[in-house]
């Protein structure tokens, strides 16, 4: 039986749609500073937008390689057409590339080559995760919304010990995605005349009830937390639960400086409570939130003190 991999960081695909050369620097700043082993790039939200990272990508790829950080190109979520999904089998052609599947249809256009399941992908339970695994899977990050039992459940299941468990640790959680563009249709403006609006908002657009209480957010098809998820406390729990890969979302924060906190976290040389003070400045007045975690709401923060 082979050992699962040291504990480590990861870096998911952007999920918003960034300016391209931001996208490029963004990327260029996390090879050259950032202690993270793996990164994901690729668009995974909506296809429209992949024309504007496609001219940078290359050489992106080439600089996080050269700085010894493992690439994984993430895939698309949702695939509508006919055409997406012949560009997905264009992309994945190459066999000396890993790739990240999000949708179903993906993970079996890569079966029997070595890739990564993405979180967009519903990976529950072990005979799901078993499954995945025996068709080429190495790694499957797992659904956000998992409590720590679920975790604990799957990590030290024998049928699962072979692969490597990814957990969300950092920002807005993915909820959903649609073939709808709900930043489009908060423009007044129609999804193929989106004149590409999502790009107004780099972290999402937050959206409120009618008692003006902030509840999600959207990102183009795409629905999220409202909250940014911090489980900087629960790294210890999550380690002793079989969980080795930590998955942080990109932002317009800090990354490098959030890598940081939740390396140092990791490798015990800094206080949780100095840690989670950290991050609150570096986020700013964004909320956060850990309830999935501790079986409650998704968007509620429980303390460590009270599990």
């Amino acid at each position: 039986m082979m050992a699962r991999p040291a504990p480590g960081l990861t870096l998911g695909p952007t999920l918003f749609h960034w300016d391209a050369e931001r996208w490029r620097d963004f990327y260029f700043r996390i090879a050259d500073e950032a202690d993270i082993e793996t990164v994901y790039l690729g668009e995974v939200v909506c296809a429209k937008r992949r024309p504007f990272i496609l001219p940078h990508l290359a050489k992106v790829h080439e600089r996080l390689k050269k700085a010894d950080k493992d690439v994984v190109l993430s895939t698309l979520a949702l695939i509508m057409t006919a055409d997406e999904l012949d560009e997905i089998r264009q992309t994945i052609a190459d066999p000396d590339l890993i790739f990240e599947a999000n949708d179903i249809s993906t993970a079996s256009l890569l079966a029997e080559r070595r890739h990564v399941i993405g979180p967009f992908v519903n990976a529950y339970n072990e005979g799901t995760i078993n499954y995945l695994a025996k068709r080429g899977a190495y790694r499957v990050s797992l659904p956000a919304e998992l409590s720590l039992d679920m975790l604990e459940a799957l990590g030290q299941t024998d049928a699962v010990k072979d692969i490597s468990l990814e957990v969300q640790v950092f920002g807005r959680l993915p909820l959903a995605i649609s073939a709808r563009c709900y930043h489009a249709r908060a423009h007044d403006l129609h999804k193929d005349g989106c004149q590409f609006v999502c790009g107004n908002d780099p972290d999402g657009l937050t959206i409120e009830t009618l008692d003006d209480e902030p509840f999600l957010a959207i990102n183009g098809t795409q629905t999220m937390s409202d909250t940014y998820c911090s489980l900087l406390a629960e790294l210890p729990a999550l380690m002793a639960a079989g969980i080795d890969k930590f998955r942080l979302w990109p932002h317009s924060c800090d990354m490098v400086q959030v890598a940081v906190l939740f390396k140092d976290v990791l490798n015990d040389t800094i206080a949780v409570e100095e840690a989670e003070a950290r991050l609150d400045e570096i986020v700013g007045d964004v909320p956060l939130a850990n309830g999935y975690l501790h079986g409650r709401e998704g968007r509620l923060w429980v303390e460590a003190a009270a599990e």
